[in-house]
């Protein structure tokens, strides 16, 4: 039977995007189908995942063209549970978008942007080829420029312009990484691609390709020290966009980067030293970025920077162990980061700002909400047993293990950054007295709204939490998925095979030096 259900999170945010465009001048019908589309997308991806968490991969050949010569879609654990988050993280997106996006925007097409948009992170997640990664990678721009400037304040117009720039000079840069690598290998699909590279004798030429797609990913994921654009953008549009841009836009740049190297250009050690330096520099700059911060949003955008560099790190190390950590840090820090963008987003409709300034008196004032807070908070810090602490010490083992010592030094710093930065928010957001400001005191909307919206509001927030917490008190069960996903990625054979059966490989994790 040929698994259809593979492209079933791709092919349902498209058909709700055609829906809501039906309802274009009807904003309160969109708010509710989005739910609904979202929700349906949710549980297929669900349905797909666990498929994917018996070991199995799944492969779909658009219009029956074999492989290479066809748009490829594979699923294996990796991307089933990528799918899986995005959409988790999509649906607490949509509620809270519900809730909390005017009609102004709504009647410019907002949901079925981000209907869209979400179309775009699973194509990603399932593309075959590289070509067609691209190309999901420029329906993710288009959608997420579109999202950041509705609304058309300056502060938008202004990171809008930065945003799509680098994101855009990114696109550039891998589009000629995939034609320089076509031009040596004459395919693009990345498991013929696996194949052909190993036994290529063009080893400068694959390496030029390779540093070329590292600078293009290396850029949509904001690694050092091509980040800047990231803090410049991401607090400007409101909480929702922000919300889903910090949880999931970056991840995309990792998984890219994850998912190439490991199949194509990872056996050099000199690729993964060049990873290793990147993701220290990273860690370092982005938790200092953070201190300094005054915008509540801009200290979560630093932070977003220090976190990539965990995850680049344990592809640099890859071993097992160090790419448990990596995946499973790239899975908590999908499911936080979207989740405190939100509560950036509720703290200013209680506030009326988002600087840290203008802040406090939330912990008087609304004890309950705040400790759910805290929660995520100091989940991102990775406080035992939360869900932050256990990538970060499969990661600090496997340093360890392999004398990766000034690696295992950074990911303690970056660590301890990393509570200063939300310590500092605590303080001045939950602690301290609540600040008389006029400006601030005009925008308050949280005494303004009914019941139902503060639910609504807060719904999302509490779903994230739930899924924040199970993965760090039942970490074993991750640990698991995380370990099958490990020995996915290292042994290429098992991709490979799915993709095309009848090619013989002799790939052997064993020799990757």
């Amino acid at each position: 039977m040929i698994p259809h259900f593979t492209i079933l999170p791709i092919l349902l945010p498209l058909l709700s995007a055609v829906v809501l465009m039906f309802f274009w001048s009807k904003p309160r019908n969109q708010r509710v189908l989005s739910v609904i589309g979202h929700g349906l997308t949710l549980m297929a991806s669900y349905y797909l995942a666990q498929k994917t968490f018996t070991g199995e991969i799944f492969s779909v050949q658009a219009g029956n063209w074999s492989a290479p010569f066809g748009i490829t879609f594979v699923a294996d654990a990796l991307s089933g549970m990528l799918v899986l988050l995005a959409s988790l993280a999509a649906f607490a997106v949509s509620i809270f978008s519900a809730a909390s996006i005017g009609n102004g925007r709504a009647s410019f097409g907002y949901f079925p942007i981000l209907q869209f948009l979400l179309m775009g992170l699973n194509g990603s997640f399932l593309a075959g080829d590289i070509f067609n990664l691209y190309v999901w990678f420029e329906v993710i721009i288009i959608s997420s420029f579109v999202l950041i400037t509705l609304g058309g304040e300056k502060a938008q117009l202004e990171g809008a312009v930065k945003y799509v720039t680098l994101n855009l000079l990114a696109s550039v840069i891998f589009l000629t990484g995939i034609a320089v690598l076509y031009g040596i290998m004459g395919s693009l699909n990345l498991a013929d691609l696996a194949v052909k590279i190993s036994a290529s004798p063009d080893k400068g030429l694959i390496n030029t390709a390779a540093i070329l797609f590292l600078v293009g990913f290396g850029i949509k994921s904001a690694i050092f020290p091509m980040y800047f654009w990231l803090p410049a953008s991401y607090h400007t549009p409101p909480a929702a966009v922000s919300a889903i841009f910090g949880g999931l836009l970056t991840k995309v740049g990792v998984y890219a980067l994850i998912r190439v190297f490991s199949l194509l250009f990872i056996e050099d050690p000199f690729i993964r030293d060049v990873f290793i330096v990147l993701a220290v520099l990273s860690m370092i700059t982005g938790a200092v970025g953070a201190i300094g911060q005054q915008n509540i949003r801009k200290v979560f955008s630093y932070l977003i920077i220090s976190h990539i560099g965990f995850m680049i790190a344990g592809l640099g190390m890859y071993s097992t162990l160090a790419l448990m950590g990596a995946v499973f840090y790239l899975f908590h820090d999908i499911l936080v980061k979207t989740n405190v963008f939100l509560i950036s987003g509720v703290i200013f409709k209680m506030r009326g700002s988002f600087r840290l300034e203008n802040l406090g008196g939330l912990y008087n004032k609304f004890p309950l909400i705040s400790i759910v807070f805290a929660i995520v908070m100091f989940s991102l810090v990775g406080t035992p047993p939360l869900s932050g602490f256990w990538p970060k010490l499969y990661l600090l083992q496997s340093s360890f293990t392999e004398g990766e010592l000034w690696i295992f030094g950074a990911i303690l710093l970056a660590s301890f950054l990393t509570l200063i930065a939300i310590v500092k928010v605590w303080l001045a957001a939950f602690w301290k007295k609540p600040v008389e400001n006029k400006i601030a005191m005009e925008r308050i909307v949280w005494h303004q709204l009914i019941p139902i919206e503060k639910f609504l509001i807060l719904l999302p927030i509490l779903i994230l939490t739930t899924a924040t917490l199970y993965i760090g008190f039942y970490a074993e069960n991750i640990s698991d998925i995380c370990k099958l996903i490990a020995e996915q990625i290292q042994d290429k054979s098992g991709y490979i095979e799915a993709v095309m059966p009848q090619i013989e490989t002799n790939i052997n994790p064993e020799n990757i030096p």
